[in-house]
């Protein structure tokens, strides 16, 4: 017997946390400290759907509803975000899926524009099940960095690079796992202007900077040098398992002799490598066959590419249409 659950407190959560140690679909955005922590933020709205079948859990979805500017942006850019795809049983059945994916449709589809899924794991083997149900597949790349031990990081890492980290280093550059408020403020501030004058995309709050540092499960590595914040990274981390690079950034302009971006990259992976990590997820790449700068500077930190993509349901296609002709507008006029 299949059964769907729209509630945290539906789901049981001996059985979530076993999923999440035999699952191949494991990531730290799955978890029910994830879940919790998307709750406490005031600019989303969490959901949690789940799925079991004859008594045992094989599915949970766990993401959140967003949305940007003023009323009119905001209406016309309102999705539900999945970050790392579902949790899934190895031995989830196709009929269990189908129950998973429509209780998603269900509830979302008067809430969001579109439902993305950004897989952070092989799902290959069910994007059929996938299409059948009204989702589309979406090419999209990401670079993971092993980390069986830092002495193998650093011989696949490009030499150059290692120079620049080590030159950081030696000059008096000094990586923070332990910021401040005040530090993770003027990290915003880098970060902000990243986002404005490059991505040209949205960012989080500060809020979620601020919260995420009080999570177990949440990594903030900031660089000084003097006692001064010149970039840094912000990471998810599931235990024994992965790091997640979410936002890196570098003052590479007043700092320029320091790449501080270099050893902000580097930060997450010399962590995961020191603290027993399989892996370091350096996340986007962008696209196949586009160019993409980002894609070629994490490349040289040795790590392997791979193509997971997203797959996307559009509970309105129109609103979908316009709202991706209004971002493309935004970026080329910003």
């Amino acid at each position: 017997m299949i059964e769907v659950f729209q509630d945290i407190r539906q789901i049981n959560h001996s059985q979530w946390l076993n999923l999440l140690r035999h699952s191949s679909h494991r990531s730290a955005f799955q978890t029910p400290e994830c879940y919790a922590f998307y709750s406490e933020l005031s600019f989303v709205e969490s959901f949690v759907f789940g799925v079991s079948e004859d008594g045992v859990l094989k599915g949970v979805v766990v993401g959140f509803l967003l949305k940007d500017g003023g009323k009119i942006k905001q209406f016309l850019s309102r999705r539900a975000i999945v970050n790392g795809g579902p949790l899934l049983a190895d031995d989830i059945s196709e009929e269990a899926l189908t129950a998973l994916l429509n209780i998603c449709k269900k509830q979302l589809k008067h809430k969001a524009i579109y439902v993305e899924m950004r897989n952070l794991s092989d799902y290959s083997s069910l994007i059929s099940s996938y299409k059948k149900n009204g989702f589309r597949y979406e090419a999209h790349l990401g670079y993971i960095v092993d980390t069986p031990s830092e002495e193998e990081v650093n011989q696949k890492i490009e030499k150059r690079r290692m120079q620049n980290v080590r030159s950081a280093l030696k000059n008096g550059v000094v990586i923070d796992a332990n910021p401040t408020e005040n530090d993770i403020e003027d990290f915003y501030v880098l970060l902000e202007d990243l986002y404005r004058t490059r991505v040209k995309t949205p960012l989080y709050p500060l809020e979620f900077f601020v919260k995420l540092a009080k999570q177990d499960f949440g990594l903030l590595l900031l660089l000084k040098y003097e006692d001064k914040v010149i970039g840094g990274q912000v990471s998810l981390r599931l235990k024994d398992f992965a790091v997640y690079d979410l936002f890196m950034t570098g003052d590479d302009v007043t700092y320029k002799k320091f790449r501080p971006s270099t050893l902000a990259t580097y930060s997450g992976i010399q962590y995961a490598a020191l603290n027993n990590y399989q892996y370091c997820d350096l996340m986007g790449a962008g696209k196949p066959g586009q160019k993409y700068g980002v894609r070629d500077f994490k490349a040289s930190f040795g790590g392997r590419l791979v193509e997971y993509g997203r797959c996307q349901y559009l509970c309105s296609p129109l609103l979908y249409f316009i709202g991706k002709m209004g971002v493309a507008l935004i970026k080329k006029f910003k």
